[in-house]
């Protein structure tokens, strides 16, 4: 059973790429879309040839905007952030970007959102991730709550939030990475992804969590003594080519919309197909084989009383 054999080394590689996520999300630090800070994005596409970017920079430093964002987007769009615009700068600003009409251009979007109500978006985007990961605590301590040996129904769940926290962090330092060289933004499809991974990756983590349960009631029902090792080995190699099947067939889908699909569901579609990939090995790797230590502290307890 190599993965349990050699578990250690996956910890280490894996607590490895957790730490990068953290030092990507820390000091790479992704913008928030207008969503969650509130101001004005507008988006436009020129006809013909787009302007250089110091030039438009130009253009709209000169009408006295705060720091706006400004930024390529596709092969002749321009995507500018900047604070709440009335309609009166508004219209400045398509001005200048047109340089007064002398530039043909089309203006595909303009959204325009308050701070509080942006900073309301994001508190509630924190309850629902901080909800769902409560709520599947809970759950799983109810479901394995026949579970008492070698290690508690609460420790399941406890391993279960560990891998959900894990599976978080890396797809999002890799979207860290990703916006430092695209400029893409948090938005609410982001939070929408992360939810999905969140689901996902539970799902991989209780089935091979129920087969461990189901060989430990076997067992006690026959009366037979099996190390807790070739238990948790059993319940992943058991498992092991329904959850590959799956990520497979879920990865295959996310790369078809990354692909084929539009320039709004890209990044979406890459948060979710890096959060497919994490939630698989998570559960393979380090969910399960987080049992056994577990199971040996539960164990060194009960010899100490």
């Amino acid at each position: 059973m190599p993965i349990i054999t050699h578990r250690r080394i996956f910890f280490i590689l894996i607590g490895a790429l957790t730490v990068a996520s953290i030092a990507a999300i820390v000091f790479i630090r992704p913008q928030l879309s207008i969503e969650f800070t509130g101001g004005s994005l507008v988006e436009v596409a020129y006809e013909t040839e787009r302007p250089q970017l110091a030039e438009v920079r130009e253009r709209v430093h000169a009408l006295g905007f705060d720091e706006p964002s400004i930024r390529e987007s596709g092969e002749r769009n321009i995507t500018i952030r900047t604070r709440t615009l009335s309609p009166e700068e508004h219209d400045q600003l398509l001005a200048a970007l047109s340089n007064d009409g002398a530039e043909a251009m089309t203006e595909l979007r303009f959204n325009s959102i308050g701070p509080s109500l942006g900073n309301e978006l994001a508190i509630k985007a924190l309850y629902a991730i901080a909800g769902v990961i409560l709520a599947i605590v809970f759950y799983i301590a109810w479901a394995f709550r026949q579970v008492s040996r070698p290690v508690t129904s609460w420790v399941y769940g406890f391993i279960v939030v560990a891998i959900l926290i894990h599976d978080i962090i890396v797809p999002t330092g890799f979207y860290a990475v990703w916006n430092y060289f695209t400029g893409a933004q948090i938005d609410s499809l982001f939070v929408v992804a992360l939810l999905a991974i969140l689901g996902y990756s539970v799902n991989d983590t209780i089935v091979i969590f129920d087969r461990v349960r189901e060989h430990l009631r076997k067992n006690a029902e026959d009366e037979i003594e099996q190390p807790f090792e070739e238990v948790v080995g059993s319940a992943i190699y058991e498992t092991l080519g329904r959850s590959i099947n799956t990520s497979v067939t879920v990865i295959l889908a996310l790369v078809a919309l990354a692909v084929f699909g539009s320039a709004v569901t890209l990044n979406f579609s890459l948060v979710l197909l890096a959060g497919v990939v994490v939630g698989t090995y998570s559960s393979v790797l380090l969910a399960a084989p987080l049992l056994i230590p577990m199971a040996r502290l539960f164990a060194k307890k009960e010899e100490i009383q």
